[in-house]
């Protein structure tokens, strides 16, 4: 048996929005069970987003502190973002957010993974990606506002936010992953193995 995941779709029903926010909405649906009973999944509808883990030269990753007020904490982070246009290429998501919560700019861009956050009650999709070969942007740093006004920014080796997430120190979806996927990484075929930044993406397609 191949240990891949495969799209499926169960019968709907019915559907309903109770909730449209500025960004995401809720949905609700009847679905048919495998038994023929219908259940009702409320979800949250999501436009995706891009996370970028940001590598340099000295193997320090890139982190952001914001503050989080849905679980109460203020998280290390790496940088990420909304895809706020539909079809948006990714990769082009990935280095606008470096370079707006970070200034920073890579020439070197690769797929670390491909993820869903909270599949169970949200249907947002991640693609995280590996940057290397930094180096500070060019221009004026982008203007911040709201939680992003606290936001600090820092330099940690890989290795300590490796330690991090296994200590149960460090909680940012993206951040755990795109640490441990590259630590997995160099383990087995190397970086270089990685996905091209270009790989398609099926569960937010786009253009080139």
């Amino acid at each position: 048996m191949a240990i891949e995941d495969t799209p499926e779709e169960w019968e709907v029903t019915a559907t309903a929005v109770p909730f449209r926010g500025n960004k995401t909405s809720v949905r609700t649906d009847d679905v048919v069970m495998p038994d023929g009973s219908v259940a009702r999944r409320d979800y949250q509808v999501h436009p995706g987003s891009v996370a970028v883990l940001a590598l340099d030269d000295e193997d320090r990753v890139v982190v952001l502190r914001q503050y989080r007020h849905p679980v109460r904490h203020k998280l290390w982070e790496i940088p990420a973002g909304l895809l706020d246009i539909p079809g948006e290429n990714p990769l082009h998501a990935a280095q606008r957010e470096l370079y707006e919560e970070a200034h920073v700019k890579a020439e070197d861009w690769r797929v670390l993974t491909d993820v869903y956050t909270t599949p169970g009650g949200c249907d947002e999709a991640v693609r995280i990606f590996l940057a290397r070969d930094l180096s500070v942007a060019e221009g004026e740093r982008y203007a911040v506002s709201e939680e992003e006004a606290d936001m600090e920014l820092a330099r940690v080796p890989l290795q300590d936010l490796v330690r991090g997430a296994l200590a149960g120190e460090l909680h940012n979806n993206c951040l755990v992953v795109g640490a441990l996927a590259v630590a997995a990484a160099r383990a087995g075929a190397g970086l270089n193995a990685l996905r091209p930044a270009g790989a398609p993406w099926p569960a937010r397609p786009f253009e080139a």
